[in-house]
C-alpha cells in the first residue's frame, strides 16, 4: 500500500471517531449543562471566525510555494518567515481589537470582551498551527495533523465539561484545561515537524525578496484569506451570534441539534478525496460530458443516502430526547433539525459544485460566492434575531436560506460554464420515498415505550425506502452492499 493510501485510510478512521467521540458527547455528556457548553461553543467558533484575518492566507502559501522554495533550499526559510507574519498579524489584530472597543465602549458588553482572555490567546495559537499544518502536509503526512486537528478539540471540550460539572473545577480551571489541548496540539506540531525534517529556524529576507517574490506570495495569501473567511465567518457566525444575543444555554441546544445533524454528512467523509482526481481530469480534459456524469452520479449518491439518515433522525430524535438529560428543551428546538437538516441534504445533493469551481480556472468565483455567503448568513442572522421572537429557529431558518442561495448560485454558475448538473430525476423519486416513509411512520401508532419507538418507527422509513427503491432502482444498493463488501474494505 502506497505512502497516500496509507495516510487516506488512517486520515478516514480518525476522521470517523472524532465524529463519534463528538457527537456521543453532544448528546449524552453537555446536555447535563447546556449553559457552560453553550459556552464552550462560543469561544471556538469566535476564535476560528477571526483565525483567517491572523493567518491571511500564509498556511495556503506554505502549499503553494513549497515545492519551488525545496528546490531552492529555502522552504524552511518560507516557514520561518510565515509564522513571524502571523505573529506581526496579529499583534496589529490585537491593536485593531483593543482600538475597536476604546473607540465603541458600548460593545464592551459583548461577550467576546468578557472572554477576549481566552479567546485572543486561542487565536494566535490556533493560527501558529494551521501554517504547521499545512506545512506537514506537504510531507505527505495528514494522519498525525489530522489528530491534532480533529481529535484535540473534542478532548478539550470533553475533559473542560468534565472538570466542570462532575468535578466541581471553577470555569476558570476548565477553561484552562480547554486552551492547554489546544498549546499541546501546537506543541505536537512542531515536534512532528522536526521529527520530518529537523526544523533550522531561518529568517533571512534575501529568497523572499528575490525576484519579487514576496508580491507573488502576498497576492495569493491574500486570495486564500478571502476565501477562507468567508468560509469560516459563514459557517461559525451562527454560534457567535447566537452566544452574544441570545444565551449560551440556547448556543449549547443549537450545537447539541448540529451534532446529530452531522450524521447526515456521513457518506460525504472523504469522498472528496477520492473524486477530485476525476473532476479534475474531466476539466483538464474539457470532457464536460463525462464530468456532468460524474457529476450526477456522486451527487446522488451524497443525496440518496444522506435523505435515509435524515429521514431516520427526523422520526427517531423526538424518542432519542427521552434519553437525552434536558431532553425536552431540544425537543421542543426540534423544528431547527427539520430546518437545517432540510438545508444541508440539499447541500449534499449539489455535491461538489464548488469543488468544481476550486478545480476550474474559475477558481477565484469561490471567493465571491463564499463571501456572499457569509454576508447573507450574517444579516439575516441579525435580522432574525433583531426582528423575530424565533430564537435558535431563527438563526436556524438564517443558515438555511443563505446556504441554499449559496448552492443555486454554484449551481447556475457551473452550468453556464460548463453545462453540468448536479439534480436528477432519481432525486425527485428518493424525495417521494423518503416522505412517503415519515408520513407512515408518523402516522403509524405508538408504543408507550419511547425506545420501542425510537427503533421502530425507523425501521419501518428504512423498510418503505429499501422496497421503494428495490422496485424503482433508483439507487444500486445492491452493488455496494453485497457479499465482497466488507471483504473490499479489509482488502484496502
Amino acid at each position: 500500500m502506497s505512502v497516500v493510501a496509507r495516510q487516506g485510510f488512517k486520515y478516514s478512521l480518525i476522521g470517523y471517531f472524532g465524529f463519534l467521540l463528538g457527537t456521543i458527547s453532544s448528546v449524552f455528556i453537555f446536555p447535563f449543562d447546556m449553559e457552560f457548553y453553550g459556552k464552550l461553543r462560543y469561544v471556538l467558533p469566535t476564535a476560528e471566525m477571526l483565525l483567517p484575518i491572523v493567518v491571511f492566507g500564509l498556511s495556503f502559501s506554505n502549499v503553494k510555494f513549497f515545492l519551488q522554495s525545496q528546490k531552492d533550499g529555502k522552504h524552511q526559510n518560507f516557514l520561518s518567515l510565515s509564522l513571524v507574519g502571523v505573529i506581526i498579524n496579529f499583534i496589529i489584530f490585537l491593536g485593531l481589537f483593543f482600538a475597536f472597543f476604546y473607540f465603541f465602549p458600548s460593545f464592551k458588553a459583548w461577550q467576546i470582551w468578557e472572554m477576549k482572555g481566552l479567546i485572543l490567546p486561542l487565536i494566535l495559537i490556533l493560527a501558529l498551527s494551521a501554517v504547521l499544518n499545512k506545512y506537514i502536509s506537504n510531507f505527505k503526512r495528514i494522519v498525525v495533523p489530522n489528530i491534532f486537528e480533529n481529535i484535540f478539540p473534542k478532548i478539550a471540550n470533553l475533559g473542560a465539561f468534565v472538570l466542570f460539572f462532575w468535578m466541581g473545577a471553577t470555569e476558570k480551571t476548565s477553561y484552562a484545561f480547554f486552551f492547554a489541548m489546544f498549546f499541546t496540539a501546537f506543541l505536537g506540531y512542531i515536534f512532528y515537524a522536526n521529527k520530518l525534517e529537523k526544523i533550522k529556524p531561518d529568517f533571512t529576507t534575501d529568497y523572499i525578496k528575490k525576484n519579487n517574490l514576496w508580491r507573488e506570495v502576498l497576492s495569493y495569501s491574500f486570495f486564500g484569506f478571502l476565501g477562507n473567511i468567508g468560509n469560516y465567518i459563514a459557517f461559525r457566525v451562527d454560534n457567535f451570534m447566537i452566544g452574544e444575543f441570545l444565551s449560551f444555554e440556547e448556543n449549547g441546544a443549537y450545537g447539541i441539534l448540529l451534532s446529530v445533524l452531522s450524521f447526515i454528512m456521513i457518506p460525504q467523509m472523504g469522498l472528496f478525496n477520492i473524486s477530485a482526481p476525476i473532476i479534475y481530469q474531466s476539466i483538464y480534459e474539457n470532457n464536460f460530458e463525462e464530468l456532468d456524469r460524474f457529476h450526477k452520479k456522486t451527487s446522488l449518491t451524497l443525496f440518496f443516502l444522506g435523505a435515509v439518515l435524515f429521514s431516520c433522525i427526523l422520526i427517531g430524535f423526538p424518542y432519542l430526547t427521552h434519553f437525552i438529560k434536558n431532553g425536552e428543551q431540544l425537543r421542543l428546538a426540534s423544528p431547527v433539525v427539520w430546518i437545517l437538516g432540510s438545508a444541508m441534504l440539499f447541500d449534499l445533493a449539489t455535491g461538489f459544485n464548488g469543488h468544481i469551481i476550486s478545480l476550474s480556472k474559475y477558481y477565484r468565483f469561490n471567493i465571491v460566492v463564499m463571501l456572499f455567503l457569509a454576508v447573507t448568513t450574517i444579516v439575516l442572522n441579525i435580522y432574525f434575531i433583531k426582528n423575530t421572537d424565533f430564537g435558535i429557529v431563527g438563526v436556524a431558518m438564517a443558515t438555511a436560506v443563505s446556504l441554499t442561495l449559496f448552492n443555486i448560485v454554484k449551481i447556475a454558475f457551473n452550468y453556464w460554464k460548463f453545462k453540468v448538473l448536479p439534480l436528477s430525476m432519481e432525486m425527485v423519486y428518493t424525495t417521494i420515498l423518503c416522505c412517503l416513509g415519515i408520513t407512515l411512520s408518523i402516522i403509524l401508532p405508538e408504543s408507550k415505550n419511547a425506545f420501542v419507538n425510537m427503533i421502530y418507527k425507523p425501521a419501518v422509513v428504512l423498510a418503505i425506502i429499501g422496497t421503494g427503491n428495490y422496485f424503482m432502482k433508483i439507487y444500486p444498493l445492491e452493488k455496494y452492499f453485497n457479499k465482497n463488501f466488507f471483504r473490499s474494505l479489509i482488502k484496502f
